[in-house]
């Protein structure tokens, strides 16, 4: 019993977000659709709370239910932005829904689904718990990504994300079976275990390579990224920034957790197709946005190739790389969030416009909108001294200081590439004729998350100072 009660204070975010997905399921039921704006709010104080117990409750490094969890600084560290990011998303959805016309209580309530299937995959330590965990999460985004029933693009992006969906899962599970097989072990530590005594056989790196495929899947890299334009586009923006958000830095987490955990002692095996997928993700993410008319459509791309810099710093296996990653992540939130907010921003009267050429002298009509879109493109393209060039320099250093230097010059190679489609925005904004303004004023939530992202890129030098060591103490719970 006292064991029991140990576990579960273990997963008491967890618990706090299943408790009020039960309670605000029931309230949602009986009042109907009147009480969206309500359940919304509950949602995200409910966030609050799982995320202040994370921060004031930080793990111990200690494992729960018999090894299913594991609860460290890293755990901690993920979970603290994947919350972040589902609390903003839901914040940045309420005026979206009601102008669209379909406000449902169960928009908030199928975010806390999504996020409390992100924070299980975040603790899993374990093949089976990553399954589940890994399927609570995707069912909710299937249902996510096809909530405006009434749009054809919106059914067509649930359809597709739910069959390739489907298929991704299929091929983890197949791979986890097979690795099973041949270890007789599901927990992580009891996976390496064996691979550090017996070493790997043919059959256990067909079923790596199969769950490195369904986790790539996840993370939307090149060759599994066929999804990722398609869905981003079709799917209702609010939908778009959480995915491009939350399950993005968790998918990313599990990846971490999984090759360094359960699979240290073949790394040159998984490195190989970490720096083949990195590399050709990066590739496709700077090439193939070039001739995007469609913002959303071009965010799509400039997060696969935002995932290509990430994984230059997984590739060395290093707790160096793994803090860059980090560093990465939280970075990459702030910028996806402000980008998106801009985006929720692009509505005139006869409805919302979604292509770049909209955005046609926007510095005219909205300087400060201009403003702030110029501070997040620089940013996501890696000029200094904002964030997205200190995100990109520390997954690079660790790179080199692995001796994987060219990884490195065709990581900064693609970057440049990418700034193209990026300061092509900003000349629009600021060269082009005037298109017409937008809706004005802003929401005063959406011109909060604007002024607080965009203020993050441009501080992060003063920010780095709590950052920084916070991803170096997740990174070394991580690799020892």
């Amino acid at each position: 019993m006292e064991n029991l009660v140990q576990d579960l204070a273990v997963l008491m975010p967890e618990l706090v977000l299943a408790g009020s997905i039960l309670v605000l399921m029931m309230y949602g039921a009986f009042r109907g659709d009147r009480s969206t704006m309500e359940i919304s709010a509950l949602a995200v104080l409910a966030i609050l709370i799982a995320g202040v117990i994370v921060v004031f409750q930080p793990g111990t490094g200690g494992l729960a239910f018999h090894g299913l969890v594991r609860i460290d600084a890293f755990t901690d560290f993920m979970k603290v932005l994947v919350l972040a990011g589902a609390a903003l998303s839901i914040l940045m959805s309420a005026r979206f829904l009601r102008e669209e016309r379909i406000e449902r209580f169960e928009f908030p309530l199928l975010v806390l689904f999504a996020t409390l299937g992100m924070s299980l995959m975040i603790v899993a330590n374990d093949l089976i718990s990553l399954y589940v965990a890994l399927e609570l999460q995707s069912l909710a985004l299937y249902v996510l990504a096809a909530f405006h029933r009434d749009s054809a693009r919106s059914s067509e992006a649930g359809l597709k994300y739910f069959v390739l969906g489907s298929l991704s899962s299929g091929l983890l599970l197949y791979g986890g079976s097979l690795v099973y097989g041949f270890t007789g072990a599901t927990e992580f530590g009891g996976i390496a275990a064996v691979l550090a005594s017996d070493g790997a056989s043919i059959g256990l790196i067909i079923g790596l390579v199969f769950m490195m495929a369904g986790l790539v899947f996840k993370v939307s890299a090149v060759p599994f990224h066929m999804w990722t334009p398609d869905v981003y586009e079709g799917s209702p923006t609010p939908v778009t920034a959480f995915f491009a958000a939350a399950p993005k830095l968790a998918a990313m987490a599990l990846l971490l957790r999984v090759l360094l955990e359960a699979f240290p002692a073949v790394t040159t095996q998984w490195q190989q197709v970490i720096i083949f997928v990195s590399i050709a993700s990066m590739a496709l993410g700077a090439f193939a946005a070039i001739g995007q008319t469609n913002i959303k459509r071009l965010m799509a791309y400039s997060s696969i190739a935002n995932v290509g810099h990430m994984l230059v710093g997984l590739a060395p296996g290093t707790a160096k790389g793994v803090e860059g990653v980090l560093i990465y992540l939280a970075i990459y939130l702030a910028m996806t969030v402000g980008t998106f907010v801009c985006i929720l921003a692009m509505r005139r009267p006869e409805g919302r416009v979604e292509s770049i050429n909209d955005l046609s002298g926007l510095a005219r009509t909205q300087p400060l909108l201009a403003l702030s879109l110029l501070i997040l493109m620089f940013s996501l393209a890696g000029i200094p001294p904002l964030a997205g060039f200190f995100g990109k320099f520390y997954v690079y250093m660790a790179a080199v200081e692995a001796g994987l230097w060219p990884l490195a010059i065709i990581g900064i190679l693609t970057t440049v590439v990418g700034a193209y489609y990026y300061i092509r925005i900003v000349l629009i904004i600021y060269n082009g004729e005037p298109a017409g303004a937008f809706e004005q004023p802003m929401p005063s939530e959406l011109r909060l998350i604007l002024a607080g992202t965009a203020a993050f890129n441009v501080f992060f030098v003063v920010l780095a100072s709590s950052i920084i060591p916070a991803a170096g103490l997740a990174a070394r719970a991580l690799v020892n």
